[in-house]
Parts: structure tokens; C-alpha cells; sequence
């Protein structure tokens, strides 16, 4: 029983969903994530191996130690969670694909071997694809297309530097890998992808709002959290994360402040909060690593908390421009309340969940000299506090009064996002437990008073610099509008380089037929002038004229065969 690899039980749990309704059909939903957890908990133990052979290939389905635990838990854990707030959706696809997905991500994070990994990574793109899809609109289908199209490419490169590195050292295994060579590379990009980096993260910010409600919590769970994983399994200790990791911090910050949807907010919010766990993996040392992989466990619930309450509002209110919102704590004062906790714990206040986790890597840059870099990570520490921690819950709640008045989210949402909280909470006052948890082991305490004092005059001032935006009129205001970053490359550069390319071809075209017909026009023109064409061609000739010539013809086609 301890080598079943959880992802069966999703699997199974999936087969189930097509053959029952109503109350079991949501039964199941629930007990699938709560069976694998606590079959991880009560039955698994780290250094279980269990492989098959296939061909010549030994692909290993589980491998156990405390880093992919640790993710294992933390799936079963999102899994159960957006279960419950996705309790009311009657959409079977929708329910299917949450089960596949949340499968697919626990048997990545337990393969032992790259083949088996491509192939649950490319079962995460096929499944994730129709939250996207479920939504039904125009714009939700073209997200997920151009969602899907980087998420095969992940996998193309990833299965690709697999083989290459299969042919260099007889091996699949999945362990640290390193950059050393061009196997290494492709892998590395292959995960860079899923994970988000500059220039390659327009897919999440793309899909993610476009999703369905609960679709967008299922997505906000898994992908990255899978791709950082992976990095940690594969690339810890390569110095370029720090500096990936660091712009990915940054960069977000500036379209997030601009932006009006507000759960695109959070999908740039998601690629900020990555950027730390891609930094802490590069520094590579074990405070370094078991910050990145509790910053992974904290931002899966906070951020999935903060997912729901956008996603409750959107629900209720079917509209989530901050533009269009405020004032709905008068509606909504639950939902409202536990926002409030989800835009604590990422801003990492003190108690909450984000403070016991981002300190570790704030910490281990210190540690490791990365002085100017730590300042960079600063600005991003204040930049989530504005965009996450204050821009979210202001203006959906209470910018100003919109006259919006609604329903109070429906109970399971409600349900949902009150766990949430409370682990946010738990985490943040407790953090001992989830320290016991991580793969390396711990000597740090966060709260500390340096700690403490740093990071609440950090928050009073960045509460203080957006109050004084606001009143000087100076913060960007919230506008109708679409947002494109790189993604601009290829939603309005390549189509208008394309329709420049197409008009061309189209002019060349006829220049080329204009140019060659020209002088056959002249031709037949000065021709038609002619006397043969002017009076013994267009004369009409008899039918008996026609077949003596005919016969002329064939008579001197015969003497030439039979003489030449």
C-alpha cells in the first residue's frame, strides 16, 4: 500500500466523475484529495522507489524524499481546497479536468525519471487547457489556445533535452542536472516556461483571468508550483536564478499597478511572488532552499485565497474591473474580511503566513553577499504590499461606493476561503510545523526583532507612499483597457508583420502577371490588325472546308511517319 503512487487515486477518482452525478459526483471530488493526503501522510516515508521497465527504458512512477512530499502534500491540500469552492459547479468537464490536473501535478512531482516526467507534464497542459476553454467566450478560447501552444513547446524542449541527455549519459534520471551543455539547457527552458520567466510568462497572464471562476484557482495551484519544483530538483545553486528570479520579483510590479482586471492583478502577482522561490533556489543553500519551497506551500494557499475572493466577486457581481467595483463590503463583508487575511499573509505581515517564508530568502541573500540584489527584492517586497495588499481589497471592496449590492458569497466558497485563512494564520503564529516539514534542515526563527521591526516599517511606509498617490491624484487610475506586455509580440506584432507579408506577396503577384501578360496583349493586339486576322481568320469557313484541310493534315502526318 505505501508504493501506491498517489496520482492513481486522482485518476481513478476522474473515471468515477464520468459515471456518477450530483451529490456522489462531488463526494468523490472531495475524497480523491482527501485519501491521497492522508495516504501520503500515514503510508509514505521518504526513500520508497518503485519502477517499471518498458522497452529498454526504466521509468521510475515514485520516488520518495522530503522535497517531493512536502509538494505532495501541498497539492492533495490545494486540491481538497478548490474542491470545496468549486462544490456548486454542476460542469462535468470542469470537474474532470480538476481532477487530471491535480493528478498529473502529483505524479510529476513523485517521478523519479525524465520520460515519466514529460509525460505528466504534458497530462498538466492537456488538462489545465479546459478551465481556460470552460468558460465559453470568444476570448477564453483564444487564451487557451495560445495557453496550450507554450505549454506543448515546454514539453517538446523538455522531452527533447531528455533524449539528448539519455544519449550523453545512458541516463533519465531526474536529479540535479546543472547547465552543462545543451541537453541541460533545453530542460532548463523547458521548466522556465511553466515557471514563468521574463519573456516566457505572457501565457499565465494571458489565460489565467480569462479562466472560469474556479478554473482560475485549480490553475494558480499547480503549473508553476510543478515548474519550481522542478527547478529545485534539477538546478539548484545555478547563479542565473538569482538574477531571474530577481526580475521576475520586479518587473510584475509595474503592469500589476496599471492593470484593471483585477485578477490579472494576481496573475502578475503570481509571477512577482515565483520570482522569490526562483531566487532562493538559485542562491542554492539550505536556508536558501527551504525558503523557496515554504514560500512555494504559503503562496499556494494565499494566493489561492485571494483567487477565490476575486473569483466570489466576479461570481457574484460578474464584473471584476476595479474600475467598476468598491463599496461591495457592504454586500459582501465576509468575503471582504477574508481577503483582508490573504492580503496580509502575501504582503508578509508579521503572524500572517508570507512573513515566515519570504524571510528566509530575504535572509539567505544577506547571508550570501547579494547586497544590491537584496535591494531590488526590497522594492518588490514593498511593490506586493501596493498592488497585492492594498490595490486588491481597496478597489473591490472599498475604493468607493459603485452602488453595487449583491449576495454574500455562496457557503461553500465561503468554506473554502475560511480554510485558507486559517492556515494562513496557523502557518504564520505556528511556523515550526511547516518548518518541520522541509527537505533541509532548519536553523532560523523569523520572529526575531530585527525581522519584525524591518518589515513593519517597510509596510508603513509603502501604506503611507499609496495614501499619498491617492490624494495627489497621482496613483494610475483604473481604466478600461487591455494590457499587453511581451505578449505584444505576438498578438499584434506577427499578425501585422504577417498581413504586411500577405499584402505584398499579393502586390508582387500581380506586378509579375501585369509584367508577363503585357506583351501577349500587345501582340495579339497588333495581330488582330493584321489582314489574315482582320479578314480570312474571322471569316466563317464551311464544314466542308474544315474537313478537307483535317484530312490535308493527317495525309501529310502519315508520308512524314512512314518516310521519316
Amino acid at each position: 500500500m505505501n508504493e501506491l503512487p498517489p496520482f492513481i487515486l486522482f485518476f481513478v477518482a476522474a473515471l468515477l466523475v464520468l459515471v456518477t452525478r450530483g451529490f456522489i459526483r462531488n463526494l468523490v471530488l472531495l475524497m480523491a484529495p482527501v485519501i491521497g493526503g492522508l495516504h501520503l501522510w500515514f503510508n509514505v516515508e521518504p526513500g520508497i522507489v518503485m519502477s517499471h521497465s518498458i522497452l529498454t527504458f526504466e521509468l521510475v512512477v515514485m520516488r520518495t524524499d522530503k522535497l517531493s512530499l512536502l509538494f505532495g502534500y501541498l497539492f492533495c491540500l490545494a486540491s481538497f481546497i478548490s474542491s470545496i469552492y468549486a462544490w456548486h459547479i454542476k460542469d462535468q468537464t470542469q470537474q474532470l479536468a480538476g481532477l487530471v490536473y491535480a493528478g498529473s501535478a502529483l505524479g510529476a512531482v513523485f517521478a523519479g525519471d525524465l520520460i515519466t516526467l514529460f509525460i505528466f507534464w504534458e497530462l498538466l497542459a492537456l488538462s489545465s487547457v479546459f478551465l481556460v476553454w470552460a468558460r465559453g467566450t470568444e476570448r477564453s478560447f483564444n487564451a487557451g489556445f495560445r495557453y496550450l501552444i507554450f505549454q506543448v513547446v515546454s514539453g517538446v524542449l523538455l522531452l527533447a533535452g531528455a533524449l539528448i541527455h539519455y544519449h550523453n549519459t545512458g541516463s533519465l534520471a531526474f536529479d540535479h542536472i546543472g547547465l552543462e551543455g545543451i541537453a541541460s539547457w533545453l530542460i532548463f527552458i523547458a521548466f522556465g516556461i511553466k515557471c514563468a520567466f521574463p519573456f516566457l510568462h505572457s501565457w499565465l497572464t494571458d489565460a489565467y483571468p480569462e479562466a472560469t471562476v474556479t478554473g482560475t484557482v485549480f490553475l494558480s495551484a499547480f503549473t508553476t508550483k510543478v515548474a519550481v519544483y522542478s527547478l529545485a530538483r534539477g538546478f539548484s545553486g545555478e547563479e542565473i536564478l538569482v538574477y531571474i528570479g530577481v526580475a521576475m520579483a520586479c518587473f510584475p510590479i509595474f503592469y500589476a499597478v496599471i492593470e484593471n482586471d483585477l485578477r490579472k492583478v494576481l496573475a502578475y502577482s503570481l509571477i512577482n511572488q515565483v520570482g522569490f522561490m526562483v531566487t532562493g533556489i538559485g542562491i542554492g543553500t539550505a536556508l536558501a532552499l527551504n525558503g523557496a519551497v515554504a514560500h512555494a506551500f504559503s503562496d499556494v494557499i494565499f494566493k489561492g485565497l485571494l483567487f477565490m475572493s476575486m473569483g466570489a466577486v466576479l461570481y457574484r457581481v460578474g464584473n471584476i474591473n476595479g474600475s467598476d467595483l468598491g463599496g461591495l463590503y457592504k454586500s459582501m463583508p465576509r468575503t471582504t474580511a477574508l481577503c483582508l487575511v490573504g492580503a496580509l499573509s502575501i504582503s508578509a505581515f508579521p503572524l500572517f503566513s508570507g512573513f515566515i517564508s519570504k524571510s528566509m530568502v530575504m535572509s539567505a541573500m544577506i547571508e550570501e553577499n547579494f547586497d544590491y540584489l537584496w535591494l531590488l527584492m526590497l522594492f518588490a517586497s514593498a511593490g506586493v504590499f501596493h498592488h497585492a495588499g492594498i490595490k486588491i481589497p481597496y478597489f473591490a471592496f472599498f475604493a468607493h461606493d459603485s452602488g453595487i449590492r449583491t449576495q454574500e458569497a455562496p457557503t461553500n466558497m465561503l468554506i473554502a476561503m475560511g480554510l485558507a485563512a486559517a492556515l494562513c494564520i496557523f502557518i504564520g503564529a505556528q511556523p515550526q510545523y511547516l518548518y518541520s516539514l522541509l527537505p533541509w534542515e532548519v536553523d532560523y526563527w523569523p520572529y526575531d526583532t530585527t525581522h519584525v521591526l524591518a518589515q513593519l516599517q517597510l509596510l508603513f511606509f509603502s501604506a503611507l507612499a499609496f495614501v499619498w498617490l491617492n490624494k495627489k491624484c497621482m496613483y494610475p487610475p483604473e481604466l478600461h483597457s487591455t494590457n499587453l506586455d511581451v505578449e505584444w509580440l505576438y498578438r499584434k506584432l506577427v499578425p501585422k508583420i504577417f498581413r504586411q507579408c500577405l499584402y505584398f506577396l499579393q502586390q508582387t503577384k500581380k506586378s509579375v502577371v501585369s509584367m508577363t501578360l503585357a506583351p501577349v496583349h500587345k501582340i495579339s493586339h497588333t495581330f488582330s490588325k493584321t489582314s489574315v486576322a482582320k479578314y480570312h481568320l474571322s471569316e466563317s469557313w464551311p464544314t466542308g472546308s474544315m474537313v478537307f484541310w483535317i484530312a490535308i493534315i493527317l495525309a501529310l502526318y502519315l508520308l512524314v511517319d512512314i518516310f521519316a
